[in-house]
């Protein structure tokens, strides 16, 4: 009995010492007032399921276990950096795929020699090259322009670049597939380009690689992306360059054809989606967390206004590319064909779908590609080489 009374006593003293305890130091007893019942990243996932399957076909399953799986990422190498890093990285193991293309490649027997054909599904005008001007790199890709990355089905992962005696840094770490809008681009010398929504930055500094642009203007809409990307084109470029031959600038991407019309050579128009490789992984900053569904579903319209002001913004004959890292097609064809059709309409201006098949061919050692898309190309992850996804559709104004 007096054992008990303790007993009692004791449960009696540790209620008074927890009414005691500071708030934030007390264990909750429901774990769903602080853990969501059901994290963004499983919506995306279900969402994902829902909606990719039907699109992919028997090539989702792979691609959702790649999507799951750690990412491949590429090493871009630094032209302005005075640290000649490729030799280590071909040490290591590293191959720099820009360079190392399969020349014998080539497209198939159904891509014929015609100067422009209408696709039937959608009346949007598609340029074809001879076979012959594809079989090497019509594209002219630059040179300059080198992306190291380790052999297919080896996920090693890459040191952090160390500055030079400038504290430039040798290489930016990026998706490798993320290079290729870059190359399709096919900046030439004296060019002005475009970067519409360039934060991180890593597109903007694979453009500056090429050593061929006059004039390179980067753009983001919002301030602290801006200041994220200040800092890596400081960490990459030394100041005389982006005092002379760049501008950053934080306006709205979508009124940029009332800034500046007809004027870049080259635009670059990158625009934020659902990032599906991000959406999976992390819960922080998804876009699929329940309070951002107006947001993401206003993701179209968006990524329309973007392209369409990028179409504006270049002069006649220059080119504008169309990239995003979703494997949606609600957000890649779906907004080319509307921005083609509406650029006709309401700007009167025509452009044409410039065919980007001979890329798929020269990197296929490199890289997967979606089949049969009848605007544009497609990277998607796969686990031997886990780069993506990145959607690329190159346009060509008229003159």
């Amino acid at each position: 009995m007096a054992l008990l009374m303790d007993t009692r006593l004791l449960l009696r003293k540790v209620k008074d010492l927890r009414s005691l305890t500071p708030r934030r130091h007390r264990v909750k007893e429901k774990w769903a007032t602080t853990r969501a019942k059901c994290p963004a990243s499983s919506l995306a996932l279900q969402y994902f399921d829902a909606n990719y399957s039907a699109r992919l076909g028997e090539l989702w399953p792979s691609v959702r276990v790649a999507l799951l799986s750690q990412r491949k990422y590429g090493a871009l190498l630094n032209n302005f950096s005075h640290e000649d890093v490729l030799a280590d990285l071909q040490a290591r193991g590293c191959r720099d795929f820009i360079n190392d293309i399969d020349t014998e490649a080539q497209p198939g027997s159904e891509e014929k020699s015609e100067t422009c054909v209408e696709e039937e599904s959608n009346n949007v005008p598609v340029k074809k090259s001879d076979v012959d001007d594809q079989r090497l790199s019509p594209l002219k890709l630059s040179p300059n322009i080198k992306c190291a990355v380790f052999p297919r089905g080896d996920i090693t992962r890459f040191k952090p670049a160390r500055p030079d005696k400038e504290r430039l840094l040798g290489y930016y770490l990026m998706d490798a597939a993320s290079v290729l809008p870059c190359l399709a681009l096919d900046v030439q010398e004296g060019h002005s380009v475009l970067d519409l929504c360039a934060a991180p930055g890593g597109k903007a500094l694979t453009l500056l690689q090429t050593q061929a642009i006059r004039f390179l203007c980067v753009n983001d809409s919002t301030p602290s992306r801006t200041l994220r990307l200040r800092k890596v084109l400081h960490s990459y470029l030394p100041k005389h360059f982006i005092e002379n031959n760049l501008r950053i600038t934080t306006f709205d991407g979508t009124k940029w054809g009332e800034i500046e019309r007809n004027t870049f050579d080259r635009v670059l128009v990158d625009v934020p989606c659902t990032t599906d490789r991000h959406s999976l992984i992390e819960d922080d900053n998804n876009i699929f967390n329940k309070i951002r569904i107006g947001e993401r579903r206003r993701l179209p319209q968006l990524q329309l206004e973007l392209l369409l002001a990028g179409i504006q913004a270049a002069c006649p004959g220059g080119e504008i590319m169309y990239s995003t890292c979703t494997l949606s097609p609600i957000q890649n064809l779906s907004v080319v064909e509307q921005a083609v059709h509406l650029a006709r309409e309401n700007h009167g201006i025509s452009v044409e779908v410039v065919n980007l098949r001979p890329l798929t061919y020269m990197f296929r050692k490199t890289f997967h590609f979606a089949p049969d898309l009848h605007l544009g190309e497609m990277v998607i992850p796969h686990l031997a080489a886990n780069f993506g996804p990145i959607y690329m559709c190159k346009l060509r104004r008229l003159t």
